[in-house]
C-alpha cells in the first residue's frame, strides 16, 4: 500500500511541475506588476491551470500527510537503536574476534615485547 501511495505521490509532483511550467508568468516577483486585466480588483481570473494547480497541490499535501502518517506507524515501537546490535554468529570460527579495549592500548612498560623490530 505505501508504494502505491508513494508512486501517485511521484506522479502528483511531476505533474504539479509540469502544470506550473506552464503557466504564464506574469512579470516580476511576488505578485508585483503583471496588470490588472482590465479588473478593478487585483485578483485575476481563475483559469483552468490554475485550478489544476490547486487541485494537484491539495492531492500532494494529502499524500505527503498520508505517507507520513504510514512511516510512523511502520516504526512505532521500533528504534534506530534496536537496528544498529550486531547478531551473533552461530559458530565462533565463522568470523574474526574482535579486539579487546586494552588490545587497542599501546604496550606498557611492563610488557618485554620491543615496540621496534630488532634487526637481527
Amino acid at each position: 500500500m505505501e508504494n502505491v501511495v508513494l508512486i501517485i505521490h511521484l506522479l502528483l509532483a511531476l505533474g504539479l511541475i509540469a502544470v506550473v511550467l506552464l503557466q504564464r508568468s506574469e512579470g516580476g516577483g511576488l505578485g508585483m506588476g503583471g496588470g490588472g486585466g482590465g479588473a478593478v480588483s487585483g485578483r485575476a481570473a481563475a483559469t483552468a491551470l490554475g485550478r489544476l494547480t490547486w487541485i494537484l497541490a491539495i492531492a500532494f499535501i494529502c499524500t505527503s500527510i498520508t505517507l507520513t502518517i504510514m512511516a510512523a506507524q511502520k516504526s512505532a515501537g521500533a528504534s534506530v537503536t534496536d537496528r544498529l546490535a550486531v547478531p551473533q554468529a552461530e559458530e565462533q570460527g565463522d568470523a574474526p574476534a574482535a579486539p579487546l579495549g586494552s588490545d587497542l592500548l599501546p604496550p606498557s612498560e611492563g610488557d618485554n615485547a620491543p615496540l621496534v623490530p630488532s634487526a637481527d
